[in-house]
């Protein structure tokens, strides 16, 4: 698995050439926000959007609006896709397939690694390069600094690029693989999507108490602010496949969410969340693992 420091500069890059051409296909608020981006830097921006109207914004700031999806693609070498998913990339793309030869298609829809892999053959059996990306950020970031997107794909199709796509975010390289961009992205909505219903649960458990959201916001972001330990503390361990309860065990967490999922219950709150993580921490005690870490939990959700 190749993989190179990355790169989260965002500001211009010092260069003789003019701004290359760019497409962007897919202009709902990511997409839109990418196309002006490119614009403020620029670039000759071609944009195409099922729903025609999205386009006239962009076209009173310079924009050239394709009539098809093929149009589009010819006008650029390079093409930015902002779509849903990837069925949506494959449903606008494959009758626009005779277009794609010699582009490279900057794949910035959400989608799986394997589905990623697939798009990368199936565009190269066009005879297109494929970068595969994950965005960091929401519109309002795209073309501010502070930001950052994974991209994965051909080493010297992202360098011969990367200058156009920071205008957009900074950079973050991961390697040939075109599955490794979507896995780190799809790491962190991992972690955030679980975090953020973890937040709302205890938000509504406050205010069945007659805490608000305000009120509890300082102890909310106190207690998010000691995961950061944690990750750094479990970290080395489970990559070395130490699970010792010195810290904490099993068997107290079992315990402790127990008590969660009876609070929440008694105060009308649904407690499906913290019971399903009662059930996975049962499961871990039931299987000998009582006396170690959360961290053992590992041995469930990936049996190996």
């Amino acid at each position: 698995m190749e993989t190179t420091e990355k790169n989260t500069e965002n500001t211009t890059d010092a260069t003789d050439t003019a701004p290359e051409p760019v497409t962007v296909i897919g202009l709902g608020p990511m997409g839109a926000a990418m196309a002006h981006a490119f614009l403020d830097r620029g670039h000759a921006v071609t944009v195409w959007n099922r729903t025609a109207a999205r386009a006239e914004p962009l076209v009173a700031l310079g924009a050239t609006a394709a009539p098809t999806v093929a149009d589009a693609l010819r006008a650029s070498g390079l093409a930015v896709l902002s779509l849903t998913d990837y069925a949506a990339v494959y449903a606008l793309l494959t009758p626009a397939a005779d277009a794609l030869a010699g582009r490279v298609i900057v794949n910035l829809s959400s989608d799986t690694p394997d589905r990623a892999r697939e798009a990368s053959a199936w565009l190269a059996g066009h005879g297109a390069h494929h970068l595969t990306g994950g965005v960091q950020a929401d519109p309002s970031g795209i073309g501010g600094p502070g930001t950052s997107t994974f991209y994965s794909g051909p080493r010297e199709v992202f360098d011969r690029h990367a200058h156009t796509l920071r205008a957009l975010t900074g950079t973050d390289y991961r390697g040939e693989d075109p599955a490794l961009a979507p896995l780190h992205y799809q790491l962190g909505m991992d972690l955030f999507w679980t975090g953020l219903a973890g937040w709302l649960h205890s938000v509504a458990v406050a205010r069945a108490h007659g805490v608000s959201a305000q009120e509890f916001l300082p102890q909310a972001t106190a207690t998010a602010a000691s995961l950061d330990q944690m990750f750094r503390f479990y970290s080395p361990r489970v990559d070395a496949g130490e699970h010792g309860g010195d810290a904490e065990r099993l068997s107290m967490a079992a315990a402790s969410i127990e008590h969660v999922v009876d609070t929440a219950d008694r105060a009308g709150v649904d407690p499906s969340l913290p019971a399903a993580v009662l059930a996975l921490v049962r499961a871990g005690v039931d299987r000998g693992h009582a006396d170690e870490s959360l961290t053992s939990l590992l041995h469930l959700l990936r049996p190996v």
